[in-house]
């Protein structure tokens, strides 16, 4: 698993800035099956106001997921952030996970190749 953990009481005043890569072992690590590759670009600025914190993060990437309509892989984009500004310096900051919740969510409910581009072996089983 990634080192999303950030001891807020050993940075410096004002912006710090952190990066991470996330593939498939870190959805396995949290015992998700249905995530199938990742290619995830994570970025957090974590502001130091004298022992009050706040942290903005933001995800971008792709995500291999199994076509629901065809089960071949389906590869999905991900863009999306989130922010904490309750955060006090007695506390690690484990995004961890915030970056699982939020990549998950924001994955369609319903996730199907476009129009024609399912794998037609098995769509046409599909149709009888």
């Amino acid at each position: 698993m990634q080192p999303f953990e950030i001891p807020l009481k050993v940075l410096k005043e004002g912006s710090n800035h952190f990066e991470w890569s996330v593939g498939k072992e870190f959805f396995e690590a949290f015992g998700n099956e249905e995530i199938l590759a990742a290619q995830l670009q994570v970025e957090a600025d974590v502001y130091n106001h004298n022992y009050d914190f706040e942290v903005e993060s933001k995800i971008d990437g792709s995500v291999t997921v199994a076509c629901d309509r065809c089960l071949d892989p389906l590869e999905i984009p991900v863009h999306t952030s989130f922010q904490d500004d309750e955060l006090t310096a007695d506390q690690a900051l484990d995004l961890s996970q915030d970056v699982y919740d939020y990549v998950c969510t924001a994955l369609p409910m319903i996730r199907v190749h476009p129009q024609d581009e399912c794998n037609q072996e098995v769509t046409k089983y599909l149709s009888k």
